[in-house]
C-alpha cells in the first residue's frame, strides 16, 4: 500500500474569481516511487479556535459564538469551515496542487462570524483528507487514502481579509428574510430615505418608527445574532 502524507505551503486569495474564493497550496507525497495515476481527495477544512490567543476587542466579536472568555475552556471546538473536492493529477513521489475553496461572507455561518472578529495574527485551520489513489506500474490498483490524513495550516488573518475586500470593498453583507426586506424597502420608501446606509442609520438612531413596523426590533439590539 502507498502511504500518502499532506500538508499546505500557502494561501493566497483567488482576485479572478466570480466570488469569494481561497486557494491553498498542498504539497502531496507518496511513498516509494510506484506511479500514481490519479488521486481524487476529499478535503475537510476546521478551524481549531483553540489553537490561538484573542484580544480584548476579538473575544468581544467571539462572544456569541463561544461565550465568555471564563468558559473557554469548554467551548471553544472546532467550527467547520469548508468540504471540497480535488483531483490530483498523476506523479511520482511528490507533487503540489492548488486546493479551491470557495468561501461566503454571510454573517449568518459560524466560520464568517469568527473569522470576521479577528483583528491580525492567525487562523489555525485543520485540514482532513480522505479519498481514492489510482497506482501501479503497468497497470491501476485502486487504494484507499486513509481518513486520518491531515495537515496543520496558521492561515494569516489578512488573506482572508483580502479576499473579503476585493468582493465587498470596504462594506459588508447582510442576509434578511423577503418579509423582512420588504418591511425595509418600505420604511426607507415612506421616509423618503436617499440610501440603504441612511435607511439603517435612521433605525439605528430610533428615527420615528411606526408602533406596528417589524423593524422595531432592529433597533433593540447592536449586538451579534445568535449562532
Amino acid at each position: 500500500m502507498t502511504e500518502f502524507s499532506f500538508s499546505c505551503t500557502g494561501v493566497r486569495a483567488d482576485r479572478y474569481a466570480a466570488g469569494p474564493t481561497l486557494v491553498f497550496r498542498l504539497r502531496v507525497t507518496a511513498s516509494g516511487r510506484t506511479p500514481v495515476h490519479a488521486l481524487a481527495l476529499r478535503c475537510q477544512i476546521r478551524i481549531e479556535p483553540a489553537r490561538r490567543g484573542y484580544a480584548s476587542a476579538e473575544a468581544d466579536g467571539i462572544a456569541d459564538l463561544f461565550g465568555e472568555r471564563s468558559r473557554w475552556g469548554s467551548t471553544l471546538q472546532p467550527v467547520q469551515f469548508a468540504q471540497v473536492s480535488l483531483m490530483v493529477p498523476g506523479f511520482v513521489a511528490e507533487t503540489e496542487v492548488d486546493l479551491v475553496v470557495p468561501c461566503t461572507y454571510d454573517m449568518d455561518i459560524a466560520a464568517t462570524r469568527y473569522l470576521d472578529a479577528l483583528i491580525d495574527g492567525e487562523v489555525p485551520l485543520l485540514m482532513l483528507f480522505s479519498g481514492t489513489a489510482f497506482t501501479g506500474t503497468g497497470g491501476f490498483q485502486v487504494e484507499p487514502v486513509p481518513w486520518d490524513r491531515e495537515a496543520a495550516f496558521r492561515m494569516p488573518v489578512t488573506a482572508w481579509r483580502e479576499m473579503v475586500e476585493q468582493h465587498f470593498p470596504g462594506c459588508g453583507w447582510l442576509r434578511l428574510p423577503r418579509d423582512t426586506m420588504d418591511a425595509l424597502l418600505a420604511y426607507r420608501s415612506r421616509h423618503a430615505l436617499p440610501s440603504w446606509e441612511a435607511t439603517v442609520a435612521a433605525l439605528l438612531e430610533g428615527a420615528d418608527p411606526p408602533a406596528h413596523d417589524p423593524l422595531r426590533a432592529l433597533t433593540a439590539t447592536t449586538g451579534r445574532t445568535d449562532p
